[in-house]
């Protein structure tokens, strides 16, 4: 587990349902957003249920009915992958809390009247996967406010089939993979609130003015009908509609999309293909419709072009976000211009031989540019990205690139970058100063790169005063690491993860001292045999340290100078024994992690298996943390180990004879020496 402090991390971890694809919409579904503050526990194996507060999870354990254990303040459940076959208003009458139900895959064929009437406070109910030959005309009543439904995969053929009276305050509702032909609406669909209406991978071909008309409601609306094989439009059909993301991804015709668009409002319009699809490529006459649509995203992802020229992007001139990932591109044509509106550039995974191929002339107000996954070597070159005045987010990621004098040239004129990712690459030569132009970076990633340095006087990154997170992983850096931290004195995430240490130790020689505003260290799989007392003396802001996957013998807490509210990963080590004052300092918020240690639960081990008994709420993964010897005890939790290491009872009984028997030598030796030294009186 990475454990960062708030605001560090990058990336956001986010739900995926089982029905859903990898392919996600712009703006995630609510009911997915919903699932993603579930977390589970295990906390009671006899029963099988996986507890956190008042979520539970039930999933694939072959129970044909709610478990009768199952607490009545019950919110959250995940009763997937069962058998209930039919849905009846005792079946959750209990749990009168719920607020959301999983039921994916669990053979129901029947949902009956009043179903869900005992649950007026759910919010959301997952069917996923669950042949359905019938609904009730009141299978919804109860729930006062449902709000998400989760119909995917249901053998639905009409939209006719579902009850919507009930539904009023609906704002998520999940159609996909099932036989739906038409966008019909029965008259009794009134919900005011329809945030996300998802139709992928249906049979609707086509679509009329009439059908879409109950859409003209709602504002914001994210709407998927990707994969559906859509020959016809009306034309204008979407015209005064406002959707905050149309989902057309699959579909083969992209001149009726457009023209069914005349005159709407689409903050994202999502044209691209599936990966590997025959899907013909786009001729440059195709796009003309996207003039008369008002959208600021498009996404061409996974489509080619035919004749690729001037004409084919004349007309995107007013978008501010272009997504050209996988199109094959080996360079943007000559003759564009007009495009000043555009913010953010998608090139990933595309042809390009030599960066000045995308000929950043073409979009000069572009703030970020991605062009991660180039599937041939690609030439830095010089000056290639000189006009992009205002680019803040740069990802070369993954790209095959070999430079030789990064990055000095190649950065002209970028004062403005806050953040590159150059990870995953062949191998950068950093000479003084690289990034002299580019002197306001925040983020600089290098992972996976081969970083070679000068052996110049100043560091190649000692003008990056505002640089807070770097990450080196992998990188081959550890020789030159001192060198490189010169004037990073605003780093507080550093990643030297697999890089290699000169002996395979951390030495007390400041090596940290120039960046004093340490708060995240990872030194995990760096092949570190020892850490000296004072190596990390410097860094008194220390918040999280990663050692894991090394080959520490010893637990040397004494290295750090914060051990109030400090994360510790020691795991994957050598770690045999740890004396207890290496233990008793940590306090307030800290964590440890001592897991796959080969850990003594010995008398010798006594310090730490007392403290950790009285710590466990300051232990991370206790249930890998376990015994390595003696054999007798080895696999067994730390937290269920009982030594007795005192003296036993023939021990006691010998004690005390030798006792006694060296006070009656003694008490005879000095009554001889007396009548010896008084036997002449």
């Amino acid at each position: 587990m990475f454990r960062i402090p708030q605001g560090y991390s990058s990336s956001h971890v986010q739900f995926m349902s089982k029905h859903q694809s990898s392919a996600q919409p712009s703006r995630s579904s609510p009911l997915s957003r919903l699932s993603s503050d579930t977390q589970w526990f295990s906390m009671d194996s006899s029963s099988g249920l996986l507890i956190a507060d008042r979520s539970y999870s039930c999933e694939g354990l072959e129970l044909t009915k709610i478990p009768d254990q199952l607490p009545l303040t019950t919110k959250i459940l995940d009763f997937s992958f069962n058998f209930l076959y039919s849905l009846y208003p005792s079946s959750f009458s209990k749990l009168k809390d719920l607020i959301y139900l999983d039921l994916t895959r669990c053979q129901i064929n029947w949902v009956y009247e009043r179903a869900f009437e005992s649950n007026s406070f759910l919010e959301a109910i997952v069917l996923t996967g669950n042949h359905i030959l019938f609904l009730g005309d009141t299978a919804f009543t109860g729930p006062l406010s449902l709000k998400h439904l989760d119909l995917t995969q249901t053998g639905l053929t009409s939209l006719t089939f579902i009850p919507m009276k009930d539904l009023d305050n609906l704002e998520t509702l999940i159609l996909g993979n099932n036989y739906i032909q038409s966008l019909q609406f029965p008259p009794s669909f009134k919900t005011r609130s329809l945030k996300y209406l998802d139709f992928q991978m249906n049979n609707i071909q086509r679509i009329s003015a009439e059908d879409v008309m109950p859409l003209k409601q709602f504002s914001n609306l994210t709407l998927v009908l990707k994969g559906n094989d859509i020959v016809h439009i009306d034309p204008g059909a979407f015209s005064s509609i406002s959707f905050y993301t149309l989902d057309f991804s699959g579909c083969a015709n992209v001149s009726v999309i457009l023209k069914g668009l005349q005159g709407g409002q689409n903050v994202a319009l999502q044209l691209g293909a599936f990966l590997d699809s025959a899907i013909l490529p786009i001729s440059p006459s195709a796009l003309q419709g996207i003039s008369n649509v008002s959208v600021d995203h498009l996404t061409l992802q996974y489509r080619t072009f035919l004749n690729v020229s001037g004409e084919t992007f004349k007309w995107m001139t007013k978008l501010q976000t272009l997504d050209l990932t996988h199109t094959s591109l080996s360079e943007v044509p000559l003759g564009l211009h007009g495009m000043d509106r555009l913010k953010e550039l998608n090139l990933n995974e595309n042809k390009f031989v030599h960066l000045c191929d995308i000929r950043s002339s073409v979009f000069p107000t572009v703030t970020h540019l991605y062009i991660r996954g180039n599937s041939k070597e690609l030439d830095l070159g010089a000056g290639c990205l000189e006009s992009l005045s205002k680019l803040q987010y740069l990802d070369l990621s993954n790209s095959q690139i070999e430079d030789s004098n990064c990055c000095r040239k190649q950065f002209t004129a970028l004062s403005a970058l806050q953040h590159v990712n150059m990870s995953y690459n062949r191998k950068l030569l950093l000479h003084s100063i690289a990034f002299n132009e580019s002197a306001n970076l925040k983020v600089l990633d290098l992972a996976f790169t081969h970083i070679v340095t000068t052996n110049a006087s100043q560091g190649p990154l000692s003008n990056l005063h505002f640089l807070q997170i770097l990450n080196l992983s992998f990188s081959q850096i550890g020789p030159n690491i001192q060198h490189i931290l010169q004037g990073l004195e605003s780093l507080r995430v550093l990643s030297l993860k697999g890089n290699n240490f000169e002996s395979g130790i951390i030495l007390n020689d400041k090596l940290f001292q120039q960046v004093c505003n340490l708060e995240v260290l990872i030194l995990s799989y760096c092949k570190l045999f020892a850490i000296e007392t004072k190596a990390f003396s410097t860094l008194r802001k220390l918040q999280h340290v990663d050692l894991s996957h090394n080959n520490l013998i010893i637990f040397n807490s004494g290295a750090f100078s914060n051990l109030r509210n400090i994360y510790l990963n020691f795991a994957n080590n050598r770690i045999h024994i740890i004396p207890r004052d290496m233990l008793t300092n940590l306090s307030g918020q800290s964590i440890i992690n001592l897991s796959y240690n080969p850990l003594e639960c010995t008398c010798s081990n006594t310090g730490l298996l007392t403290w950790y008994k009285q710590n466990i709420d300051k232990i991370e993964d206790f249930e890998e943390t376990v015994c390595s010897e003696p054999k007798s005890l080895a696999g067994t939790k730390l937290l269920f180990v009982n030594l007795f290491c005192g003296y036993s009872t023939a021990k006691v009984i010998l004690i005390t004879f030798v006792v006694i028997t060296v006070i009656g030598v003694t008490f005879i030796l000095i009554i001889r020496f007396l009548q010896r030294k008084y036997q002449h009186i």
